[in-house]
């Protein structure tokens, strides 16, 4: 039996639903594995639900969404991620002795982290010792400056340095870097200034771009009506709205909620449902009668295929499950936020799939218009593909059975 410590780092729920995909592809692919996780909630309550094995100390893993909710304070629907990265140190220090204590304790013959900075960088300087076998897997390569500030300009050159700093030597502490997306995802541009071209270290890196990971296969809700029927609702036009797994875009759901009255005196019969995820109460949004919210809803993904429109946060996974269901979307990248604002709207613009507005330009009346011009469209955009769970169990298969070249 070989042993996986699989680490769900990063913050929101997206990176779960990933990390349980290619956790079960590759239990699939060898089920001689065991797989022990650390997570911090909600992601740890999403493990659970799961019945995966979620070790004793991922109580003590520090909960990222915290400095991401304040580091959004001060501004409507708005987070600066180096802010965030700021604010988190500590969370960092903690993670690192926590791991410490979890390796120290039990032999593990493959670890993975999802956007676990923390390790790699601990690792890098010295701070850990390496156990086993390292996977690093992310969706973004390097960080960007959403303003002129300069203190902010030079917070990204320096991240961006430490970044590329030896990237065309082998990496003694990562084995395998696993990106999910197409390199056509990393954008075509410098790190900054003579640092290098974000493909050109990419390829230096050997990374593995396995394309997108999904928890579910789209062809089984292609046939909506099905779904509807399935999951209760009738033929009102559905109009599924949600901001993911933190409290950032508490702002995002309220405005949803403005527009819905006004949707409503050309389309009487749509029903509009805000999910809050799991960090945002119902009773903490101010909406208009007629507006239904839900709290945490698993496998939201179900209603996403049920719906005639949805409006999101510019998430990386829920842009990628409507692209793959193929369902009307409208979303909104979060103000400073370069990942939503950059990498995951160029991917999307590359689609052809979802249409962009952004929060402070947008009043319930502007949203109002784009809901009844949008609402139930036929998607224009051609499939992409979804077997990158697929392909990253292979990888780590590979590595862990010592089949497989080592990747930097």
């Amino acid at each position: 039996m070989k042993k996986i410590l699989f680490i769900s780092g990063s913050v929101g729920l997206g990176h779960v639903s990933r990390d349980l995909a290619m956790a079960e592809e590759l239990r699939r692919q060898n089920p001689d594995v065991e797989v022990s996780w650390l997570a911090a909630s909600p992601a740890s309550e999403v493990l659970k639900n799961a019945r995966e094995r979620l070790l004793p100390e991922a109580d003590q893993w520090a909960n990222d969404n915290i400095p991401a909710e304040d580091a959004s304070k001060g501004g409507a629907f708005h987070l600066s991620v180096l802010k965030y990265l700021l604010l988190a140190r500590k969370e960092w220090e903690n993670n690192v002795e926590v791991f410490r204590k979890v390796t120290s304790k039990e032999r593990f013959d493959l670890i993975i982290g999802d956007e676990t900075y923390e390790i790699s960088v601990a690792l890098k300087k010295g701070h850990l010792l390496k156990v086993a076998p390292f996977v690093m897997v992310y969706d973004f390569v390097g960080l960007d400056s959403m303003t002129k500030n300069p203190m902010e300009k030079l917070g990204v050159y320096t991240w961006n340095k430490i970044w590329a700093k030896g990237y065309k030597t082998p990496s003694r502490y990562v084995d395998l870097t696993i990106f999910i997306g197409e390199e056509e995802d990393i954008p075509d541009t410098k790190l900054g200034f003579l640092l290098p071209n974000r493909r050109v270290w990419a390829r230096a890196r050997s990374l593995q771009c396995v394309g997108y990971v999904l928890p579910f296969q789209s062809e089984e809700y292609a046939d909506k009506g099905k779904i509807r029927e399935r999951l209760g609702y009738g033929k009102e036009r559905l109009i599924i709205c949600s901001i993911g797994g933190t409290s950032v875009g508490k702002d995002l759901l309220e405005l949803c909620g403005r527009a819905a009255p006004i949707v409503r005196r050309t389309m009487p019969d749509i029903r509009m449902i805000l999910v809050c995820g799991p960090r945002l109460t119902a009773n903490s949004l101010s909406i208009p009668d007629g507006v239904e919210v839900r709290e945490y809803v698993p496998k939201l993904y179900e209603h996403f295929a049920a719906s005639d429109l949805a409006i999101i946060q510019g998430g990386g996974t829920t842009t990628l499950e409507l692209t793959a269901l193929r369902r009307p979307f409208l979303y909104f990248p979060l103000e400073g936020h370069f990942e939503q604002q950059l990498h995951v709207a160029g991917r999307l613009a590359r689609h052809g799939a979802g249409i962009k507005l952004m929060y402070p330009e947008t009043t319930p009346e502007i949203l109002a218009e784009n809901i009844i011009s949008h609402i139930g469209r036929e998607a224009a955009w051609r499939p992409i593909p979804t077997n990158g769970a697929q392909k990253a169990a292979q990888l780590l298969n590979q590595l862990l059975t010592g089949n497989g070249e080592r990747r930097r």
